[in-house]
């Protein structure tokens, strides 16, 4: 069974994705990165400068607005003009270095080490003591409304590299249905090539249940005769398998957050193809369930990337 010749498009997206864009407003520089893996739901971890707060509910809301699945983290890099910005003391920051320098020092002394003391200078030279600040008269508004603008450029950009890896994906997974579809072509003409075997197979079981017992009566008989059948007749799992290779392409085709529901279906290929190789009564025929398996789980693997 051959590929079916459909066009491999925008018919999925996957959830990985990087996209990153910078601006800038009269009075600050701004750098977006946003980055997208694989996730169960909708995940999104958002790392914004303090004094931004204001725009996460907007842009959480835009987010989940475009994306239905996967793990996004986004980050605000936000940098000030040293002209606009003028310089403020952090007092919890503060507090923390006088109290680890004091405990330093206490530290110190009792095991007759003296320390010099810490300038002023050399405190407001840690890190979160002295930050950035506007002064109070200067609205924030415009600041906020440019970056937003900006972050809804960036999640377009992420929304486009999401779609290029589907793109890529599509033709990946659309070539792994093929193969299913051919070994599954490969089954069903095996298991009809060694239709002689299997009779021959069934005659032989049924010489040792006869020779097992020497009175049998006929339903008994009947109901073993049908179970050995039934042991080595894999049609229903051929059956199945070529269902599943069409609702797989139905599916791929559909486009759209198809990930979940073309996930469970490979999770019943695999089902069908153990099956086969269970009841396979032929090496060859074995063989091929042991391919399909193999097949079944690299199309696994990539459709943990679809959203």
């Amino acid at each position: 069974m051959a590929g079916t010749g459909r066009k491999v498009g925008d018919m999925i997206t996957s959830m990985t994705g990087q996209a990153s864009r910078s601006g800038r407003a009269a009075e600050a520089g701004w750098l977006w990165d946003l980055r997208s893996v694989n996730g169960k739901g909708l995940d999104l971890r958002l790392r914004l400068p303090e004094g931004l707060d204001a725009i996460e509910t907007p842009l959480r809301t835009a987010l989940a607005g475009r994306f239905q699945r996967g793990s996004i983290s986004v980050t605000l890099r936000l940098t000030r003009d040293p002209a606009a910005a003028g310089a403020r003391l952090n007092p919890a920051a503060l507090a923390a270095v006088l109290d680890g320098l004091a405990a330093v020092g206490r530290e110190a002394a009792a095991r007759g080490l003296p320390l010099a003391a810490a300038g002023a200078a050399e405190v407001l030279a840690f890190r979160g003591v002295l930050e950035a600040a506007l002064p109070d008269d200067i609205d924030d508004g415009p600041l906020r409304a440019a970056i937003l603008a900006d972050a809804a450029a960036a999640i377009n950009d992420l929304a486009a590299a999401r779609a290029a890896e589907g793109e890529a994906l599509a033709r990946v997974i659309a070539a792994q249905i093929d193969r299913v579809a051919d070994l599954t072509g490969a089954a069903v003409a095996e298991a009809a090539a060694s239709a002689d075997d299997m009779a021959a197979a069934l005659r032989r079981n049924l010489a040792r249940i006869l020779s097992e017992t020497e009175a049998m009566d006929a339903a008994r008989l009947a109901q073993e005769l049908a179970l050995l059948a039934v042991k080595a007749d894999v049609t229903e799992e051929t059956d199945r398998l070529a269902a599943h290779v069409e609702a797989a392409r139905a599916l791929l085709g559909a486009g759209g957050p198809v990930g979940r529901r073309l996930d469970f279906l490979t999770q019943e290929f695999h089902r069908e193809a153990n099956t086969l190789c269970s009841k396979a009564p032929s090496i060859a025929l074995t063989r091929i369930g042991l391919d399909l398996k193999g097949v079944i789980d690299q199309m696994r693997e990539q459709v943990q990337n679809v959203e």
